[in-house]
């Protein structure tokens, strides 16, 4: 999914990325910029404003997501540690979304989303340690129905429409289930 959005998207990242990289702007401060403002998406989640939430999430922490790996790469900044600060930051990022919603949940007196999201983080956090898990071992595990950015539109259409406690479900689901297909194909290259 990655790769197919990366592609059809390129019309309007490059220039984009263009200007950034004239302005100087480096390819890790746009990641540390992207988690700041996941962190300030979650708190208005957490406040009970979903749309707003959603929509700082989805038009602005979700672009320079997309922009901070191609000004790495059209600016030939690629690097070891940037591109372990941007999967690290990518993990917190989820957490301060899912922990804003949790936050939405309980006060909302509704015990078993919260715990419906704690199980999403999980699913969330364990999609990504299996990938980095069988890339350690020297396997590759790209496999699964539910990659980050399939996550990402879920939150994203999930708060924007007020549907949260249908995209919570969704996103524990499918993300836990992403986890076992990626344990069960380890499974089958390794033996």
């Amino acid at each position: 999914m990655e790769a197919w959005a990366r592609k059809n998207t390129r019309f309007i990242i490059e220039p984009i990325v263009g200007l950034m990289a004239r302005l100087g702007i480096s390819p890790n401060a746009l990641t540390a910029a992207g988690f700041a403002i996941n962190v300030v998406a979650g708190v208005l989640i957490g406040l009970g404003h979903l749309l707003a939430g959603g929509l700082v999430m989805t038009l602005i922490a979700m672009p320079l997501d997309a922009f901070d790996g191609a000004l790495a790469r059209a600016t030939h900044q690629q690097t070891r540690f940037g591109a372990f600060f941007d999967s690290v930051l990518d993990r917190f990022a989820e957490a301060a979304i899912l922990t804003g919603l949790a936050a939405y949940f309980s006060q909302q007196g509704d015990a078993l989303s919260v715990v419906v999201t704690f199980a999403a983080l999980a699913g969330s956090f364990m999609v990504s340690y299996t990938r980095a898990r069988a890339e350690g071992l020297g396997l590759e595990c790209k496999v699964g129905l539910f990659s980050r950015l399939g996550r990402v539109i879920l939150l994203a259409a999930g708060l924007i429409f007020n549907q949260p406690v249908v995209m919570i479900w969704l996103l524990a689901t499918l993300s836990n289930a992403t986890a076992i297909q990626r344990i069960l194909h380890v499974r089958r290259i390794a033996a």
